[in-house]
């Protein structure tokens, strides 16, 4: 009996050394050095494009929608904006709407439009938006009413309008007319018709006045056809407004940009070579304007966006025609522009860009593949833009 104990014992030990030894054996494809950076790997950086239709024509009841604008709020939700032009394509003084809608996946979803002031009738209509966010976290839409830029007189202007969302586009304040802003009284008896350009405004983030409120605006010489581009600004959240010396003449719709040494850089909207001017004290004077000859395109509506410290993007149409909307690529502080990428090669007009929290852009642009504009989001990074350059 103790005979076969001890056999019994001598196996079951046996056993236990071979499990053990088969616990302890290293496998070299599966090993944990504890004393390595266990730090997962960065996920790769892969180009990606990405696009979706957001209006055609006859959507929502309207025979057409023009006018991109689009922003990123601080928590990541987006907002794109544009003319509901009810009845025909036309500009003011038909009966326009404008409309938002959001989203908060970096627009692969999109939330029903909302409406943010709604034209009743032809000289009744509102259109042009423009976007800025506030340091106070409220969103700041401006745009014109009323009669036509061309048809505006001082009896009966074309006026501009301030509306603010706190609540991140779902709801929208009553409109708020600031047109003495920009023309009609005696320091500026000359014009008669004034419309701020549609896209982005700009909030500076440094500086002396480090959370001003600027916003690009054509204004119409009296009696005339011909345009000068002025900056109104605010400092007080968009309370009040200031009008800038002349920023450029013989302008039209620009944007605006603050550049690394913290300079305003203005590019404006013409016929040939685009224009541009600087600003040295936050956008309240102006230096002497020149134009980019590498940037010799169609009379256009189109964004600028900081990509990041060394690169400044330029969405334009590519073309002395309204066609191929495309990126410009500037990696010199504006002084001049390269590279550019065609986002649609074809029919297309205006387009705005914002910065998504992932450092991709997103694009909010007008195609007309078949005549009358249909908007599009498109969701573009870096390596796809670096994919694309010429």
């Amino acid at each position: 009996m103790i005979h076969k104990i001890s056999i019994l014992k001598f196996q079951l030990s046996t056993i236990l050394l071979a499990l053990l030894a088969i616990a302890c054996h290293k496998d070299p494809t599966n090993v944990v050095d504890s004393s390595a950076d266990t730090t997962p790997e960065p996920v790769v950086d892969t180009a990606f494009f990405y696009q979706q239709r957001l209006y055609a024509p006859g959507d929502y009841g309207s025979t057409n929608y023009r006018i991109p604008a689009i922003i990123c709020l601080d928590d990541g939700t987006l907002l794109a904006v544009n003319d509901k032009r009810k009845f025909n394509e036309g500009d003011l003084p038909q009966d326009i709407d404008i409309l938002c809608r959001r989203s908060a996946d970096g627009g692969r979803t999109w939330s029903q439009p909302v409406t943010i002031v709604q034209g009743t009738g032809v000289g009744h209509g509102y259109g042009d938006p423009a976007l800025v966010t506030t340091y106070d976290g409220a969103v700041l839409c401006l745009f014109a009413g009323g009669n036509g830029y061309f048809q505006s007189t001082a009896s009966n202007p074309i006026s501009v309008y301030a509306v603010r969302s706190t609540d991140n586009g779902r709801n929208w304040s009553s409109p708020v007319n600031i047109t003495s802003a920009l023309w009609g009284d005696a320091s500026l008896g000359n014009y008669e018709a004034a419309f701020v350009a549609s896209g982005n405004g700009l909030r500076l983030t440094r500086g002396n006045h480090a959370g001003r409120l600027l916003f690009a605006a054509a204004v119409r010489r009296k009696n005339s056809t011909v345009s000068d581009n002025f900056v109104i600004y605010s400092d007080d959240n968009g309370q009040s407004w200031h009008r800038s010396a002349m920023a450029f003449e013989g302008g039209d719709e620009a944007k605006l940009l603050q550049l690394n040494d913290g300079r305003i850089l203005i590019s404006v909207r013409r016929s040939g070579a685009r224009g541009y001017n600087t600003s040295v004290d936050d956008g309240e004077t102006w230096g002497t304007q020149g134009t980019w000859p590498e940037m010799t395109v169609n009379a256009c509506n189109g964004e600028l966006l900081r990509l990041n410290d060394s690169t400044i993007l330029h969405s334009i149409t590519n073309s002395m025609q309204r066609e191929n909307v495309s990126i410009f690529f500037s990696t010199d502080e504006g002084a001049s522009w390269h590279s550019p990428v065609t986002l649609y090669a074809g029919p297309s007009v205006y387009s705005s860009m914002t910065l998504l929290p992932d450092s991709s852009v997103g694009a909010y642009v007008e195609l007309n593949p078949d005549g009358p504009c249909e908007l599009w989001y498109m969701n573009f990074n870096r390596k796809w833009l670096e994919s694309r350059q010429k």
